[in-house]
């Protein structure tokens, strides 16, 4: 991550984070980010850290078990435009080692600090087989522990 994210307002310790470019391609008829860019960019975050504890695709395969959304959470704080260079930083909030957990997000402009977005999502751990939920894994429960707050 950009060195300028470091310092920017994250409400845990270290969260894991991804930059991303508002595009024009990105943008609506009011010519700020449309919204459902930024849930295709939290889901890329979510799946980028889920790869950097270990959990890729072919480890979900070898367990058994993986992750879908259940419920997600998006408050829109501030708009970004075309241009803008975003971080977005991703944790994971809470995790009672049953079925779901939930991941913390927070998007930010590096360009000026504002926070953009605060959301969370509602993650339930599913056989591979059957797409039923299950309870999580241990390796899950070890991975996806929750981050410390700031």
């Amino acid at each position: 991550m950009d060195e300028q994210a470091v310092s920017l307002d994250w409400p845990v310790v270290d969260p894991f984070c991804i930059r991303v470019t508002v595009s024009g391609a990105d943008t609506d008829d009011f010519e700020h980010t449309n919204n459902v860019c930024y849930l295709r960019w939290l889901e890329r975050c979510a799946w980028a850290h889920t790869c950097a504890l270990g959990l890729d695709m072919a480890a979900y395969r070898r367990i058994g078990a993986g992750c879908v959304a259940r419920r997600h959470e998006l408050d829109y704080i501030a708009p970004s435009f075309a241009g803008d260079a975003l971080a977005v930083a991703t944790w994971i909030e809470e995790n009672d080692g049953r079925v779901t957990m939930w991941r913390g997000y927070r998007i930010i402009r590096i360009g000026d600090g504002r926070t953009i977005m605060n959301a969370r999502t509602q993650w339930a751990c599913v056989d591979m087989a059957t797409g039923r939920p299950r309870r999580q894994p241990e390796a899950f429960v070890a991975a996806y522990a929750p981050a410390t707050p700031a």
